[in-house]
């Protein structure tokens, strides 16, 4: 009964065998790990890329130095949504969310 079931190979041991080897000269390299998109390298691959470029675009508009529309100097603080405050000057006003009208 098991006879039937079990099939053998037979080996012709005259045949030449191939033998496949890589070189030795080259090397495996693993792949190199993608940079991270600026600051929303944080959320990884979620969310998507045009989602991602544009809060990038905007979190690179926030924060740079914003000019005071009262006494021109920079350093203007963002207190929360659109409130802003200066230090020098020492005023609290309301515009954009994220950054200052010009």
């Amino acid at each position: 009964m098991w006879g039937s079931l079990v099939a053998f190979q037979v080996w012709d041991l005259t045949t030449p065998v191939q033998i496949r080897a890589f070189p030795l000269n080259i090397e495996h390299k693993m792949p190199a790990k993608l940079k991270k998109a600026k600051s929303a390298g944080r959320f990884g691959a979620r969310y998507g890329r045009s989602v991602r470029a544009k809060l990038v675009k905007v979190e690179t508009k926030q924060r740079k130095k914003q000019k005071c529309p009262y006494c021109k100097k920079l350093g203007i603080k963002r207190l929360s949504s659109g409130i802003w405050k200066c230090p020098r000057c020492d005023r609290k006003f309301a515009s954009d969310t994220y950054y200052l009208n010009e």
